[in-house]
């Protein structure tokens, strides 16, 4: 692949663009996307029924025993976090940057981070055995004087995630305002154009609005970009100031970032290529965007693959005997050990084939490749959190985690219930950014005369 592929194909006029980029929404695939969304919401459903399950039964449903207390939940809390990171990233980061490949593939990536921190979200509430005493850990006034252990990980949880998805949120709705005014004024319905209208607040894309509009959006990806490494920092906090075998090292916070925005991109991939085919949209999401997403793929990749060698190597150097049996044997040799295994091929094996451009410019191959390196990710926190409790300090008392078919409906509940939320997101707004778009298409024809 060429260092000067485009970002963009074509010389449509502003109406025809606009017509192609809203079609999904006022002419559906309506047969696909009924379809779509009948199975989702039946997985929807029986994720509310094991939840429902799960509250009412307690968490003895799931396999967690002692000393295997953090299993499933906390698992698909850490993978359900990371992948939200990337939307994030791509929006706040690279606009920052003045990164133009940005354009096309923005929004979908900042709906993937809100519905990927909602799912993260139940985990970790489900976990406390009583999810109806969860504002315990929010620092409002007590008057019971019942407040949050600030000296614990757990409540800075709560407030960088909360945070984080409040932050992501705003820079979400904020930038459809402008493409929910073009909904409002082509909407064939009245209601349509009633709802539109009160959502896009008025815009009328004025000098004045757009002024406004972009010093907001400005202070937003300053206030989101410090939130991506906060929020997996504190995550991984959880985990390193324990003096738990495999957990108790100062690298977590850097690695689990670095692998937050790994998984992220993988899952933007897994999103982006099938919505591309689909809507017949090459000539927005071009092979530039596939390229770049592989390129950061293998850029965070190799982060993470070095972060797996110095935690080895720190591990072997401290010569502590509990940490090296842990790292060098219980997680290799151990139960569950097909976990690890994985991880190592999917997440140091695989990322090096992004290397080639001949694989990198085939579509179906990077797509087969994300969705190998997210299950790579999710078996990677597997590994750092129950096999590191499964063989800790004490012999007597090692046991190994055998999950449950509770712990696999709500996994498999959750990844349903993201993709009817992203169904529901495709079909009622516009998923590639119009107003930018349109403003980039210009840029591009400038540079041409």
């Amino acid at each position: 692949m060429s260092a000067g592929e485009p970002v963009f194909i074509g010389a449509p006029t502003d109406a025809q663009l606009t017509d192609q980029l809203l079609s999904p929404v006022w002419t559906p695939r309506r047969r696909t996307f009924l379809l779509g969304l009948a199975l989702t919401l039946a997985g929807s459903g029986a994720f509310a029924g094991f939840i429902l399950y799960t509250v009412i039964v307690g968490i003895g449903a799931w396999g967690n025993n002692i000393p295997v207390g953090w299993a499933f939940g906390i698992t698909n809390f850490v993978w359900w976090i990371g992948i939200g990171h990337a939307g994030t990233f791509i929006s706040a980061i690279l606009l920052l940057f003045e990164q133009k490949w940005r354009t096309s593939i923005n929004r979908f990536a900042e709906a993937m981070t809100l519905f990927a921190v909602v799912q993260a979200g139940l985990f970790p509430l489900l976990h406390l055995g009583r999810p109806w005493f969860a504002y315990w850990l929010i620092p409002y006034p007590s008057t019971m004087g019942v407040w949050p252990n600030f000296k614990s990980a757990l409540p800075w949880d709560v407030a960088a995630v909360a945070t984080y998805f409040t932050v992501s949120l705003l820079f979400w709705y904020l930038g459809l305002i402008p493409d929910l005014a073009t909904l409002r004024d082509r909407a064939p319905r009245r209601w349509q154009r009633i709802v539109y209208g009160v959502f896009s607040l008025g815009w009328r894309g004025s000098a004045r609005h757009f002024r406004h509009y972009r010093l907001v959006y400005g202070l937003l990806a300053g206030l989101a970009t410090p939130l991506v490494l906060s929020v997996h920092s504190v995550v991984s906090s959880d985990f390193a100031i324990t003096i738990l075998p495999g957990w108790h090292s100062t690298i977590f916070p850097p690695y689990f970032v670095a692998g937050a925005i790994f998984s992220g991109f993988c899952m933007v991939l897994t999103l982006m290529i099938p919505l591309r085919r689909v809507f017949k949209l090459e000539n927005v999401i071009t092979r530039k965007h596939v390229d770049n997403v592989c390129k950061m793929i293998l850029l965070t990749g190799i982060i993470v693959d070095y972060s797996y060698l110095v935690e080895w190597f720190i591990s072997w150097y401290s010569g502590e005997q509990a940490d090296m049996w842990t790292m060098l044997r219980g997680l290799p040799a151990g139960p569950n050990a097909w976990a690890f295994w994985y991880t190592i091929f999917s997440n140091v094996v695989l990322v090096q084939l992004f290397w080639f451009p001949q694989v990198r410019s085939r579509v179906l191959v990077i797509w087969i490749l994300s969705l190998a390196i997210n299950l790579g990710m999710w078996t990677e926190r597997f590994s750092i959190i129950v096999m590191s409790l499964q063989q800790d300090f004490l012999p007597s008392s090692w046991a190994a985690f055998h999950p449950t078919i509770t712990d696999f409906g709500l996994l498999f509940g959750s990844l349903s219930f993201f993709a009817f939320l992203f169904l529901l997101f495709l079909r009622y707004v516009p998923f590639i950014p119009l107003a930018e778009l349109k403003e980039l298409k210009s840029e591009l024809e400038r540079g041409k005369h």
